[in-house]
C-alpha cells in the first residue's frame, strides 16, 4: 500500500477534472457522490498507507517512492518524489479526514447555491495541491503545491465573484500571499546554489554537515530559513502578512472551515516543521518564528475581544492559534507546533462548520449582536459549538488544553523559550477565553435580538450537516489524548510517534534548559486554565449578567475600543502607504511614462518615420516622363563624373 501513496493526491485530482469537464451537465445528486466521493475514497486510501505503515519499523523511515522525472535539462533534473514518513502520514489523514467531513457538510450548507458542481470542482483540486504539498519529496514538487493552494484559495474566496467584497477578498489574499512566496522562491534559488540540489534528503543530509550558525555568525542557513519563513509567514496568516485571512470570510462557509482548519494556513506551519534541520542549525531564524507566533498570538486576540461579525471573530481566533503554532515551533518544540495543529483543525472545523449552522438557520445573518436565544432552537448545533469552544480555551480534557499547555511549557523550559513568550502566550490565552465565551454567550444565550419573522424560520440544520458536526466534536474532546503529557499520568504517543522525524534536531539544539519538576508543569497549568476561567467568569458577567456593562466600558474606553475595533487600522495604514503609492507608481510612471512615452513612444515613432519616409519617396513617383528623363540624365552625368574623377 505505500507504493500506491500516489493515489492519495491522484484521486481528489481525477474528481476536480471529471467535475470541471462534466459537471455542468449532471444533476446535483451526481455532483455530490463525485465530489465528496473521491475524498472519501483518499481518506480510505491514507487510512491504508496509515495501516501498513503502523505494520512496519519506524527505524526504517523516511521512504522516498519515485515515480518518473518531471524535469530534466542537462545535469539537473527533478523526478517526481514522495517523502513518506511519521509526519507527512499525520498531516495526511488530518487533510484527508477533516476535509472528508467539510465535503459531507457542504452537500447541504450548498445545496441551494448556484454554481455547485464549481465549488465542489475547486475544493477538490484544493484537496489535491495540498495533498501534494505534504507528500511532497522535493522542493519544486512543494513548490507547486504550494502555489495551487494559493491558486484555489483565491477562487474558493472569491467563489460569488458577482459580489465585489468577494472579488476583493480573492484577489487581497493572492497579492498578499505572492509577497510571502516572493521569498520563498528566493529560499528555494538559494538552496540549489548552496547544495545543488532541491531533494529533501540530500539537502537534510548537507545541512547536517554543517556547523550550527550563531548569533554572532549569521550564514547562508539563516538567510535561507528566514527567506523560507517569509513564505509561512503568508500562507498562515502571522503579522504582518495576516490581513488577508478575515477578509476570506467572503467565500462559503465550508470555504472558511477548510482553508483555516486543514489545508491552507496549515501549510505554512507544516513546511517550518518539515524544513526542521535548516532551522534548527539557524537559531537566529527559530528566534524571529517564535518572536513573530508570540506577537500574532496576542496581537490577534486583542482584535477578536470586540468584533460581532460570528465568522470574523472565528477567523481572528484563526489567527491568534496560529501564533501558538509558531511559537511552538520557535522555541524547538516541533512535535508541540503540530500537535496544536493536529488539534486546532478538529475544534476549528467544528467551530466554522457550526458557525455556519446558524448562519443557515438565521437566514443568512452573520451579526452576533442581532442573535441570542439561539441555544434551545438548534441545540445540535448549539452543544457541537460548546465542545469547540472549550477545546480552543484549553478546558482540562479536551483537545486544545493538551496541546496548547505543551507549547505554553515548552516555551517555558526550552533554552530557545523565555519567561517573557511564555507570560504573552498565557495572557493571550486568557483573552481567547474571554472573546470565545463572548462568541458564544451572545449567540446561543441570553434573549433573542433576532426579528419575529426570522424566528418563525429559525430551524436545526439537517443532518447531513449536524453530523460531521458531532464527529469534529468528539475528535475535539479525544484529539488530543494522545499527547496527554507525563506530569498528568500520560506518555505523549504522539511526540514519541514523532521523535524519529524531529531526531536530529534534537541532537543539534540539545535539551538543556531551565531545570523543571512535573510539579511546576502543573502549577503553570492550573495559572493558564485560571485565565481561562477567568475569561469565562468576565464574558458572563458582561453579557448575561449586566448586559449594559460592554457597551458602557466601550464608551468610557472610546478611544481603544475603537481601535480595536478597526483592527488597529492596519488595513487603511496599508492602503495609503503601500497600495497607493503603488498604485501611483504603476499608473504615473510604469504605464504613462515607461509605457506609453517610452515604449509606445519608441514603436509609434519608428512607425510616423517610416510613413513620412515613405511620403517623401512617394513624390518621385510622379509618373511624369520628363521627370524620369530629366533623373535618368542627371544620375548619368553623376556617374560619369565620379568614373573620371576615380581614373584621373
Amino acid at each position: 500500500m505505500l507504493e500506491s501513496v500516489w493515489l492519495i493526491p491522484l484521486l481528489p485530482l481525477a474528481g476536480a477534472i471529471a467535475l470541471g469537464l462534466f459537471g455542468r451537465q449532471w444533476r446535483q445528486r451526481v455532483v455530490s457522490a463525485l465530489g465528496v466521493g473521491s475524498v472519501g475514497l483518499t481518506f480510505a486510501a491514507a487510512l491504508g498507507v496509515a495501516y501498513e505503515f503502523f505494520q512496519q519499523d519506524p527505524g526504517s523511515f523516511p521512504r522516498v517512492q519515485r515515480y518518473f522525472h518531471w524535469i530534466a535539462a542537462g545535469d539537473f533534473a527533478v523526478p517526481l518524489t514522495f517523502y513518506v514518513d511519521q509526519l507527512s502520514i499525520l498531516m495526511v489523514l488530518v487533510v484527508t479526514g477533516v476535509g472528508f467531513l467539510i465535503h459531507l457538510y457542504s452537500i447541504g450548507y450548498m445545496a441551494q447555491e448556484g454554481g455547485y458542481y464549481r465549488f465542489f470542482t475547486y475544493l477538490n483540486l484544493f484537496m489535491f495541491f495540498m495533498l501534494l504539498l505534504v507528500l511532497a519529496g522535493n522542493y519544486l514538487v512543494l513548490f507547486v503545491g504550494w502555489e495551487g493552494v494559493g491558486l484555489c484559495s483565491y477562487l474558493l474566496i472569491g467563489f460569488y465573484f458577482l459580489r465585489d467584497s468577494a472579488s476583493a477578498a480573492g484577489k487581497k489574499a493572492f497579492l498578499v500571499n505572492r509577497i510571502g512566496d516572493f521569498g520563498f522562491t528566493l529560499a528555494l534559488l538559494l538552496l540549489f546554489a548552496t547544495f545543488g540540489t532541491l531533494d529533501f534528503a540530500q539537502i537534510f543530509q548537507g545541512v547536517g554537515d554543517r556547523p550550527t550558525e550563531t548569533f554572532n555568525q549569521v550564514g547562508v542557513l539563516t538567510g535561507i530559513s528566514l527567506l523560507l519563513l517569509c513564505g509561512a509567514v503568508g500562507k498562515s496568516a502571522q503579522v504582518p502578512l495576516y490581513v488577508w485571512l478575515p477578509d476570506a470570510m467572503e467565500g462559503p462557509t465550508p470555504v472558511s472551515a477548510l482553508i483555516h482548519a486543514a489545508t491552507m494556513v496549515a501549510a505554512g506551519v507544516y513546511m517550518v516543521a518539515r524544513f526542521h534541520v535548516l532551522f534548527s542549525a539557524a537559531p537566529v531564524a527559530l528566534a524571529v518564528v517564535a518572536t513573530i507566533g508570540c506577537i500574532t498570538a496576542f496581537y490577534a486576540a486583542t482584535i477578536g475581544l470586540v468584533q460581532t461579525d460570528i465568522k470574523r471573530v472565528l477567523a481572528y481566533s484563526t489567527v491568534s492559534q496560529l501564533g501558538y503554532m509558531f511559537l511552538g515551533l520557535g522555541v524547538g518544540a516541533f512535535a508541540a507546533g503540530i500537535f496544536h495543529l493536529v488539534t486546532h483543525a478538529f475544534f476549528k472545523a467544528l467551530l466554522f462548520l457550526a458557525a455556519g449552522s446558524v448562519i443557515h438557520a438565521l437566514h443568512g445573518a452573520q451579526d452576533i449582536r442581532t442573535m441570542g436565544g439561539l441555544r434551545k432552537k438548534i441545540p445540535a448545533t448549539y452543544w457541537t459549538f460548546l465542545f469547540g469552544t472549550l477545546a480552543i480555551v484549553g478546558f482540562p480534557g479536551f483537545s486544545g488544553f493538551f496541546s496548547k499547555d505543551e507549547i505554553l511549557w515548552q516555551t517555558f523550559v526550552s533554552p530557545y523559550g523565555s519567561k517573557v513568550l511564555w507570560f504573552i502566550g498565557v495572557f493571550a490565552g486568557g483573552l481567547t477565553s474571554f472573546y470565545m465565551f463572548r462568541l458564544l454567550l451572545l449567540t446561543f444565550h441570553g434573549d433573542s435580538r433576532y426579528t419575529p419573522v426570522v424566528a418563525e424560520r429559525v430551524h436545526e440544520s439537517p443532518r447531513v450537516m449536524t453530523r460531521p458536526l458531532m464527529a469534529l466534536a468528539l475528535l475535539s474532546l479525544a484529539g488530543g489524548w494522545i499527547g496527554i503529557p507525563a506530569a498528568l499520568g500520560g506518555k505523549n504517543y504522539l511526540e514519541h510517534f514523532l521523535a524519529p522525524v524531529f531526531a536530529t534536531s534534537r541532537m543539534r539544539m540539545g535539551t538543556a534548559g531551565v531545570p523543571h519538576t512535573p510539579t511546576e508543569e502543573l502549577e503553570l497549568m492550573a495559572l493558564a486554565v485560571g485565565l481561562a476561567l477567568a475569561g469565562f467568569g468576565a464574558a458572563y458577567w458582561m453579557y448575561l449578567r449586566r448586559p449594559t456593562l460592554a457597551n458602557e466600558l466601550a464608551q468610557t474606553f472610546h478611544g481603544p475600543y475603537q481601535l480595536l475595533l478597526n483592527k488597529y487600522y492596519v488595513d487603511e495604514l496599508y492602503q495609503k502607504y503601500i497600495v497607493r503609492p503603488l498604485d501611483w507608481l504603476a499608473d504615473r510612471i510604469l504605464w504613462q511614462a515607461v509605457d506609453v512615452e517610452v515604449i509606445d513612444g519608441a514603436v509609434n515613432g519608428l512607425g510616423f518615420q517610416a510613413r513620412a519616409a515613405g511620403d517623401w519617396l512617394r513624390r518621385w513617383q510622379s509618373g511624369n516622363t520628363r521627370s524620369y528623363a530629366a533623373w535618368v540624365v542627371l544620375g548619368a552625368l553623376l556617374l560619369v563624373t565620379v568614373l573620371v574623377w576615380v581614373m584621373r
